[in-house]
């Protein structure tokens, strides 16, 4: 079996996925994606990204284009909003939406070695192999789920687009998708293409992203109930599992589109309803904090056999070295010195040296997978999207100014 064959019903009927290659992969299955290969938007390993990408932006945003011309309200009218002027609906589909979609290649790509790099390390012990697969195909049986995909579809239309998007991110003014009346709002003719058409496209690629994390999480966590075979002399401090680490890159396109929809709600408050970017400091924060621990949570569920190691470790090479250093101080300190060997150049020094990197090795032991540099540059992903909002507390001039005057 190859991995272009993840989505197969034998692999999602529970077959042994650990058979020739052992590769895992999030993101290639379900029915969105035997849809996109039946309408040639993908192929079996998740290319023609491209051709994806505009496709679903444009079917998501052009009509909505053309409705707005069509009753007038493309540049102005009687909105307060037009649509050519309305930047949170151009960032969520032209900039969030294409990042969401472009995500899902980064991911196969960089995760799909993870599940065999368990095994690879030696990390899973041989008699724990079916565990771990057993693992790897509850995972592929979820990520295959119709009604799962069914599931998230109904929670789009039920809470999605009639709780959140009606009551908590549409502008309370008119716009070019809502005219303001004594009784309420009323949806345009485009209006109505956005809120049951182009919000729930993109509002599902969001939840089945999460979905995804889920099953990713559950996998971490199944994984993390194996006793593991940990080092804790690794010298990636974390007992051999640092290949982890370089998965949360793997989401920066994720946490860059949250971002971009962030950025897009603010800067429509900021244009149209008087709003400053510093009145939106606390959402900010815990969005880089929701992101980051969306991307770092699932790793976190090692840190109970990171921490057992470390004191583990702690422990037994405590243990050596006192018999080493007892050793080497009735040898060379307070006994007599061997007189056929010269203390200049003997093994015993540097074995002493040896022995107390490996100490300070297992001290620096850190139970967490990531490294606090992984986490500040998924928090800088997530703000990237934001940096043009700074140009509306100052502009631009006088922002390159004050940049220089720090630099130089």
């Amino acid at each position: 079996m190859n991995t272009t064959d993840a989505g197969s019903p034998a692999v999602a009927a529970g077959a042994r996925p650990f058979q020739d290659p052992p590769d895992f992969s999030l993101v290639l299955g379900g029915p969105l994606y035997q849809l996109l290969r039946r309408t040639r938007l993908s192929d079996d390993a998740l290319k023609l990204q491209r051709r994806r990408i505009i496709v679903i932006s444009l079917f998501a945003w052009l009509p909505l284009l053309l409705l707005a011309a069509a009753s007038g309200t493309l540049l102005g009218g009687d909105t307060k909003v037009p649509f050519l002027m309305d930047v949170e609906v151009h960032v969520r589909f032209l900039v969030a939406l294409p990042l969401l979609v472009a995500a899902e290649l980064v991911v196969h790509q960089r995760m799909r070695t993870v599940a065999r790099t368990f095994r690879d390390r030696e990390l899973i012990p041989e008699s724990a192999t079916p565990r771990l697969e057993s693992a790897v195909a509850s995972a592929y049986r979820l990520r295959n789920s119709v009604s799962a995909e069914v599931v998230l579809i109904a929670i789009v239309y039920l809470l999605g687009v009639t709780i959140v998007w009606r009551y908590y991110t549409a502008l309370e003014t008119s716009t070019w998708y809502a005219t303001q009346a004594a009784d309420g709002s009323h949806l345009t003719l485009a209006g109505f293409w956005y809120g049951y058409v182009s919000l729930p496209i993109f509002q599902f690629l969001l939840v089945r992203w999460y979905f995804r994390l889920f099953i990713w999480a559950r996998l971490l966590w199944q994984v993390s109930r194996i006793e593991l075979n940990l080092v804790p002399t690794h010298p990636d401090r974390v007992g051999g599992l640092g290949f982890l680490s370089n998965t949360a890159y793997a989401f920066v396109p994720l946490l860059m589109a949250h971002g971009a929809m962030l950025a897009g709600q603010i800067a429509n408050q900021i244009f149209y309803m008087g709003r400053k970017l510093t009145d939106f400091h606390l959402e900010i924060l815990l969005l880089v904090i929701w992101a980051v621990f969306l991307v770092v949570g699932p790793l976190l569920v090692f840190s109970g056999q990171l921490a057992q190691t470390k004191r583990a470790g702690l422990r037994d090479y405590g243990n050596l070295a006192q018999r080493y250093v007892r050793g080497f101080d009735a040898k060379w300190v307070r006994g007599p010195a061997p007189a056929d060997e010269s203390f200049l150049g003997s093994g015993d020094i540097q074995s002493l040296a040896d022995l107390g990197n490996s100490f300070e090795v297992v001290k620096g032991m850190r139970i967490v997978p990531v490294t606090k540099e992984a986490m500040l540059q998924l928090g800088a992903a997530t703000l990237a999207p934001m940096v043009p909002l700074v140009l509306t507390l100052m502009p631009l001039d006088e922002l390159l100014r004050k940049l220089l005057g720090i630099v130089f």
